[in-house]
């Protein structure tokens, strides 16, 4: 009995090789590092003129509407005392006034309930 090897033709696999192009390994992107979460906030803020409360790290609080903002300060606008140039490291959090006053229910879009007096 005679056997005989069986070899593949390597030169179908160099041409075939040759002909795709390789891609080189794509790395990962780092997220963002910053997302403008806090620039699209303070730009609708300023535009609907909310009346907002702004919370210090000290624990004080003040009223007004936020003017214009920059990377280190925001320009607060008050009716009854003077406009305040506050920096946001000294700014605990923000919060909508208007929001405060609303029940759950208008939170939601429904009418505030009317109550009957006797």
């Amino acid at each position: 009995m005679n056997r005989k090897l069986i070899r593949p033709n390597l030169n179908e696999y160099k041409e075939k090789m040759s002909r795709e192009p390789r891609e080189p390994m794509k790395k990962k992107t780092h997220p963002p590092s910053e997302t403008y979460a806090e620039n699209y906030y303070y730009l609708k803020q300023m535009n609907k003129k909310t009346l907002v409360c702004i919370v210090f790290v000290d624990g004080e609080t003040t009223e007004g509407v936020i003017e214009w903002y920059d990377r280190n300060c925001i320009k607060l606008n008050r009716t009854d005392a003077p406009n305040l140039l506050i920096y946001k490291r000294s700014v605990k959090y923000i919060y909508k006034l208007e929001d405060a006053d609303m029940d759950v229910a208008e939170k939601k879009g429904r009418p505030k309930s009317i109550e009957k007096k006797d």
